[in-house]
């Protein structure tokens, strides 16, 4: 941006911030006529627009139950209900325990000032008033109040917009019902565990029909956290999809296109690991191809004491145009299982030879349904429930005929 555009949006946010304190709402709280009229007119001087006053302790406590103001200035020593009493009640009531509450005595001694701060005064402004000193104490906890509001409306909006993009990510995960439509054909069960991150941190996968006995299947998780990785996400999901019609038999190709249509989506300093892989039963292969992702495991009850781990190196998707990829394969026999995740599980389970442990051992005790929720119960056992990082699991068991 300009220099001269970057003042002016400067200019702008200040004038508008003046703005918003000048249009705070104050209540001025004296039992004397004169007090009252004495601040008013030093606020309204000032260029402030909504004063409002209120003659004793209980209609200001009737006046801030129909309307909140931004700033309570309260006089200590009125009869009836005094300032300290004031101060109680509203400290009380967690819906105002925040307003700030600016008290004007002529009491001097440190007892009495230090009552006020226990019952929950904000500051003190002393009697006889201050024209400056006013002022200056005022402004500052409007501005205090307003930066607050803006923050709490920030918060809500980066909130909301993580929340809805929380339920397009989960949305766009494969169901039960689609797991098995795709995997029954080929004779495997594909099982999933997704767990996203509460900031959102890019994972998704999905599968795609093909021919015969063989289905397509990816995970990408995409760099950086928030509602824009998760965005990204999206898109690299969509493209996913457009190109498995045509490429989905061909990983590396597949790749390299999804590659090539990443490099113009992306911002410079984005990209996505990404694995792609066919799961074809009639060869009793895993033919896949990787960027950067972590590697596809495979472990044979009927032949193999260790699981074996693919290779995947590659540079990630979205870095550089022209990025060639190779083809790889694993072997998937019958009765094996193929483990892809994303590298947070890889993390959270000490690497290869953690998750190769584990698995190795939930295939041990029988596989199936109850060493896919054995494995998850480690995940949540190593991650807890509101992990830093999104992670991904995926369990294809290909069946013993």
């Amino acid at each position: 941006m300009p220099m001269t555009a970057t003042l002016l949006a400067a200019e702008a946010a200040e004038a508008e911030a003046r703005a918003a304190i000048l249009d705070c709402a104050i209540l001025v709280v004296d039992d004397t006529a004169f007090n009252r009229t004495l601040i008013g007119a030093i606020l309204e001087e000032a260029g402030f627009r909504n004063v409002a006053y209120a003659e004793g302790g209980q209609e200001a406590l009737d006046r801030i139950a129909a309307t909140l103001p931004d700033l309570l200035i309260l006089d200590i020593m009125m009869p009836g209900m005094d300032g300290f009493e004031v101060c109680r009640r509203l400290r009380a009531d967690p819906d105002k325990a925040d307003l700030p509450i600016l008290v004007q005595t002529a009491l001097s001694s440190g007892d009495d000032r230090n009552k006020a701060f226990a019952v929950g005064t904000t500051d003190l402004v002393s009697k006889p008033l201050d024209r400056t000193e006013l002022l200056a104490r005022v402004r500052i906890h409007l501005e205090s109040r307003v930066l607050i509001r803006r923050l709490r409306a920030f918060r809500a909006r980066v909130e909301g917009e993580l929340a809805i993009a929380r339920s397009m990510q989960e949305h766009l995960l494969p169901s039960p019902a689609l797991c098995a439509a795709l995997g029954e054909p080929a004779g495997v069960a594909l099982r999933a565990h997704t767990a996203i991150a509460p900031n959102l941190g890019g994972d998704l996968w999905g599968g795609v029909r093909l021919d015969g006995r063989r289905f397509g299947v990816f995970l990408l998780n995409m760099g950086g956290q928030g509602v824009s990785a998760a965005m990204n996400a999206f898109r690299l999901h969509t493209l996913l999809h457009e190109l498995a019609p045509d490429h989905g038999g061909d990983p590396a190709t597949l790749l390299a296109i999804l590659n090539d249509r990443a490099v113009e989506l992306l911002d410079d300093g984005e990209h996505a690991t990404v694995i792609y892989g066919v799961v074809d039963a009639a060869a009793g292969r895993f033919v896949y191809a990787a960027a950067d992702a972590a590697p596809p495991m495979v472990l044979d009850p009927a032949g193999a004491a260790a699981p074996a781990f693919g290779e995947t190196e590659g540079i990630p998707v979205g870095v550089a145009p022209g990025t060639r990829y190779e083809t790889r394969s694993l072997p998937l026999p019958p009765g094996a299982v193929l483990v892809l995740c994303s590298v947070a599980v890889l993390d959270a389970l000490d690497g290869e030879d953690g998750l190769g442990r584990i698995i190795g051992e939930a295939v041990a005790d029988g596989g199936g349904e109850t060493g896919f929720t054995a494995i998850v119960g480690f995940l949540t056992a190593a991650l807890g429930n509101a992990s830093g990082d999104d992670h991904t699991l995926l369990w294809i068991e290909r069946s013993g005929a």
